[in-house]
């Protein structure tokens, strides 16, 4: 059990680590399941077992790698549950620009963003993490608990799964006016 003093820096430490990453996690949340509203109840439940769990983490220099393993825990449990089986909207336009890199043009964001929620969620998430979050190969395996073989050919199906619901048509815009 902690004393007092302890509990304040345990609870100092986690509120520094909460205002510096929430926005980071929230739009990881976003990006797996195309829904604010859903985003938020994930970004919250990560946090709430972080801070459950904060005493007994030793190292924090991998606190962001733990909390990603625990949104993507919770997105995958939250769409195992039957009451979940309806198909959200898809959000509005305005939302999009919060996530996606701001050099790309408005039509690009849309296009991609439409892309990714119509691919499976287990390939959903391995792309996000994988450009995204930006983690290697090894980091994504540890985090869903599979091999890196199985990171490199989700990512391979994944990325095949976007070319074909992109089709020839798109031309993401390059910074600089190229194509």
């Amino acid at each position: 059990m902690l004393r007092r003093g302890d509990r304040r820096a345990h609870d100092e430490e986690f509120v520094a680590y909460y205002a510096a990453r929430a926005g980071h996690l929230r739009n990881t949340a976003y990006l797996l399941c195309g829904d604010w509203h859903l985003a938020e109840d994930l970004t919250q439940t990560a946090f709430t077992k972080l801070y459950r769990a904060w005493a007994r983490i030793d190292r924090h220099d991998v606190l962001d790698q733990y909390a990603r393993r625990v949104l993507l825990r919770a997105f995958l449990d939250e769409h195992r549950r039957p009451w979940r089986r309806e198909r959200s909207v898809l959000p509005d336009d305005e939302t999009l620009d919060a996530v996606v890199p701001e050099h790309r043009g408005v039509e690009d964001r849309q296009v991609l963003k439409t892309a990714l929620l119509r691919i499976p969620k287990g390939r959903r998430a391995v792309l996000v993490l994988r450009f995204w979050a930006d983690l290697s190969v090894e980091q994504v395996a540890e985090i869903l608990g599979c091999s890196a073989g199985t990171v490199k050919s989700q990512t391979a199906r994944g990325l095949d799964n976007l070319r074909e619901v992109l089709g020839d048509t798109f031309q993401p815009t390059i910074p600089g006016g190229q194509r």
